[in-house]
């Protein structure tokens, strides 16, 4: 069997090498997707090697991950039970797409991933196989009870490693998992499994990586202005730039202010309670400023009901459904919605804060003449409303004259 492995060249990833080509007596082709967690990547390729692959291949995913994955997410406004900003699900297709891309590469016949057998990536993966490469096997080696009998905790990892002389740097206990990339950092298990723990104390704080602690923000304001076409933020300040520039940039900016963290309960895909804390500051403020031009640029109705499909659209990127029908379906809709939602947004940072302070577009819908309180002639009379509520009230009085309702 030839098999593709999603390699990090951490200690799980490196036993699964040695135990695949050793034991298993498969050849074994390492793979590492860039997207922009920016964690030392050189020196992969011979770790890998050396601990028993045949190859390895590193892939730079950066730009399409911020072009195709991360604004098409932020055109729909995606948020998975109103706090996740979907950090680590938005990437996964895009690993498992390229994951595929090297399996063709090399005319591979089975891929395989580390993720846990209680987690949620182990879905996402995998349906993403499922949507692209359906002839391929899936190789998921924390659901395959002969491995876990022999790997039951990180203390026989660390011993196998040490029996087979395989270079990994892991002690045998560790405060948290640390998932990081262009769009955000998550953090879970270990300490973070209590919900009552508090990482934001000063003797726990430097956890963080993105952000500094609010509190510990600059006490000037900074002003910041937006500028989006078609829904896609495309200027930081008048500068033009690219979608993986900007979310970094970004991220910079809104780290400074303390922007961005989220501490919650989720519900993962496979049933249970998770507990996980978040970074994600450049997403924040670029959430924030796509939904106030769209307050300024986009119907009414067409803005309720895109609104009513984003729990259901958060919900399938969360999943893992990118490569779905439906996923593909609603994206078609979102970003029909967005042709005329560009403009400018000016934003005031402060210590956590995001305020608004400022919105214009050559496609605004907001009309001063209409909108004013004052005696201005426009389309809109007031005489109409009194009408237009009576139609609305008819209902409620003849419920209330037939069947007695009183509140």
């Amino acid at each position: 069997m030839k098999i593709i492995l999603a390699y990090s060249g951490g200690l799980d990833t490196s036993v699964l090498v040695h135990w695949y080509a050793n034991e298993q007596n498969a050849e074994v082709i390492t793979y590492c997707a860039d997207v922009g967690q920016e964690e030392e990547l050189d020196g992969l390729e011979e770790k890998a090697l050396s601990t028993g692959a045949s190859a390895h291949r590193t892939v730079n995913l950066v730009d399409e991950f911020a072009e195709d994955y991360i604004f098409p997410m932020v055109r729909g406004n995606a948020i998975y039970e109103s706090q996740y900003l979907l950090g680590t699900s938005i990437a996964r297709p895009l690993i498992a797409k390229a994951h595929i891309d090297i399996a063709r590469e090399f005319n591979a016949n089975a891929v395989a991933h580390g993720a846990t057998g209680k987690g949620n990536d182990q879905c996402r993966f995998e349906l993403t196989f499922s949507a692209l490469a359906p002839d391929l096997t899936i190789l998921a080696p924390w659901r395959d009870a002969s491995f876990r009998a022999q790997f039951p905790g990180r203390k026989e990892m660390i011993e196998y490693c040490k029996t087979h002389k395989i270079d990994v740097e892991a002690s045998a206990s560790k405060p948290y998992s640390m998932d990081r990339n262009l769009w955000h950092i998550s953090y879970e298990a270990g300490i973070l499994e209590d919900p009552w723990f508090d990482p934001t104390t000063p003797e726990n704080r430097q956890m963080y990586k993105l952000s500094v602690d609010p509190e510990l923000a600059p006490d000037e304001a900074q002003y910041l202005e937006l500028t989006f076409e078609k829904g896609n933020c495309v200027a930081i300040d008048g500068a033009s730039s690219a979608p993986a520039k900007i979310v970094t940039e970004l991220n910079k900016i809104a780290g400074k202010h303390g922007i961005g963290r989220v501490d919650l309960v989720e519900n993962r895909f496979v049933g249970m309670k998770s507990r996980g804390v978040y970074e994600t500051p450049g997403g924040t403020i670029l959430l924030h400023a796509h939904r106030q031009i769209e307050t300024l640029t986009m119907d009414r109705d067409l803005m309720h009901l895109r609104d009513s499909l984003i729990p259901r659209y958060a919900e399938l990127i969360y999943y893992g459904f990118w490569f779905a029908p439906e996923r593909e379906a609603l994206q078609a809709l979102i970003d029909e919605s967005q042709k005329c939602v560009s403009g400018t947004i000016r934003v005031k940072l402060y210590k956590g804060n995001i305020i608004t302070v400022g919105r214009k577009s050559d496609f605004s819908l907001y009309d001063e003449s209409i909108a004013s309180m004052d005696d201005d002639e426009s389309d809109y009379l007031p005489e109409d409303a009194g009408g237009f509520i009576r139609l609305n009230a008819l209902r409620l009085k003849e419920r209330n004259r037939k069947q007695g309702y009183k509140g």
